[in-house]
């Protein structure tokens, strides 16, 4: 089977045809550095790493641009109530998710741009829509006249006579209330450029499609984002660039919210969990593995007892490659197996992929257990394969938190210190002295290592799965 992705547009699974055979080139729109991650922001990025990955694994070589949206009505509004100047209010939060997104393990995207640097394309842009009569200046702002685009609400489905751009009381000079701004004149104390319309600065839905095009080309492969994007972001990014004569993505994916009590996680909501908050509660794989095991179009309800689960689920298949590792020797990286290599071919379906994960976790257990080593061996690369794919993988976990390279050399110091006190307890067992076996165990317990006795001799995993 062939990679199948679901295309909002069409509203349909369509088999992936990049537009340049070997290479995939994704526009993400990436954050609007408003202020402090929290986990429903970090669903996005986290979900087209595994998209991502997965084309890498498949032999694409993948373009990813990712945005930063670092000037806004959000910001400045934010940035002023604060004190504090609107730019540096936006560097403090863009290095806030930059740390969010390597803590979660999320790959640097090829190029991640700001909208501040790329003035220039947006007036370029700007000016090619007004050539072509598909907006006009009024006053200082720009507008998409959105009457001359008869296939607008194609990516939405919004009949026009029902739609509403968000923009709140129809400034001076707008024609039609459905118009939406493409340039906004400058008011005092606001950041601005100039441009052949007067001094101002760029509406959000003209910073996307500038960028997008600017780097991928006019024409490219995937454009994904939140479902909350759908309309109007992302419908007047797909008007503008086709009036204007680009061919713009030619599919759209859209990934569903993270919610509480059912309503999308939102500053204004109130109902948000920023990454350091959940970070104190589990570490930062769990974190992830919690985010990308739903399907990414299916909405995620955050709750504690979820997170836990997630945990221990993450747990179970760490300490069984590091079981395999301390009974039987290095578990190098396998192969995937045909049905996990399915679910992901499949819209990536990462619920099947984790599902056929914990499959071969379990079988793996049970041929160590019964002392089929080269099974319980295959089955751990396997294991390293897949969830490597998905971001996952144990042994890069445990690496990266110990300092990189290191993790090899910290675990091998610690197996001999751990093996040399259940040498000990073994050889008081043989002894009949339970008193002493018992202490060491004790010992062992309250330093955080399980001890697990089995027909090959006794084994050990660390609480916490490290």
């Amino acid at each position: 089977m062939s990679l199948h992705l679901y295309d909002t547009a069409r509203r349909e699974l369509r088999e992936f045809r990049p537009q340049r055979a070997g290479t995939a080139s994704i526009y993400v729109c990436g954050a609007t550095v408003q202020g402090v991650p929290h986990v429903g922001h970090v669903r996005s990025g986290l979900d087209f790493d595994v998209l991502r990955r997965w084309l890498a694994h498949t032999g694409y070589d993948v373009l990813l641009v990712r945005n930063v949206t670092d000037i806004d009505d959000k910001i400045l509004t934010k940035a002023e109530a604060a004190g504090r100047p609107w730019w540096e209010w936006a560097a403090t939060h863009e290095r806030a998710f930059s740390w969010a997104y390597d803590q979660l393990g999320c790959l640097s995207p090829s190029v991640e741009p700001r909208a501040t640097g790329h003035v220039t394309e947006m007036v370029e842009l700007i000016g090619r829509l007004i050539d072509g009569g598909h907006a006009y200046a009024a006053g200082g702002d720009v507008y998409f006249a959105v009457s001359t685009w008869p296939s607008y609400g194609e990516l939405s489905g919004q009949r026009l006579d029902e739609m509403e751009q968000g923009e709140g009381a129809d400034p001076r000079g707008k024609r039609d209330p459905r118009d939406f701004t493409l340039w906004k004149a400058a008011k005092p104390g606001e950041p601005d450029w100039p441009t052949p319309w007067g001094r101002g600065r760029p509406g959000w839905h003209l910073e996307c499609s500038a960028m997008a095009t600017r780097y991928l080309g006019p024409r490219f492969d995937i454009h994904g984002g939140g479902l909350d994007l759908v309309f109007p972001h992302h419908e007047n990014e797909l008007a503008q660039s086709r009036a204007a004569g680009d061919g713009f993505a030619e599919y759209w994916m859209h990934n569903a919210w993270v919610t509480m009590s059912g309503a999308k996680m939102s500053k204004s909501l109130g109902n948000t969990l920023t990454i350091p908050a959940v970070l104190q509660r589990v570490r930062p794989v769990e974190l992830r593995y919690y985010l990308v095991a739903p399907h990414y179009r299916s909405t995620l309800e955050y709750s504690d007892d979820a997170l836990a689960e997630a945990a221990a689920a993450y747990h179970r298949i760490e300490t069984f490659v590091h079981r395999v590792h301390d009974r039987v020797g290095a578990v190098e990286v396998g192969r995937i197996s045909d049905a996990f290599a399915a679910a992901l071919d499949d819209d990536i379906a990462t619920p099947a992929a984790l599902a056929e994960v914990h499959e071969t976790v379990r079988r793996g257990n049970a041929a160590l257990d019964a002392g089929r080593r080269d099974e319980a061996l295959a089955d751990a690369a396997a294991v390293r394969a897949m969830t490597g794919v998905l971001g996952l993988d144990p042994v890069v976990w445990a690496e990266t938190a110990a300092g990189g390279g290191a993790g090899d050399a910290a675990r091998e110091a610690l197996s001999s210190l751990v093996g040399a006190l259940l040498e000990q307890r073994t050889r008081a067992r043989a002894d009949r002295d339970f008193a002493r076996a018992d202490a060491l165990r004790d010992e062992l317990t309250a330093a955080g290592v399980t001890v697990e006795d089995t027909a090959d001799g006794p084994t050990w995993t660390l609480k916490d799965g490290a």
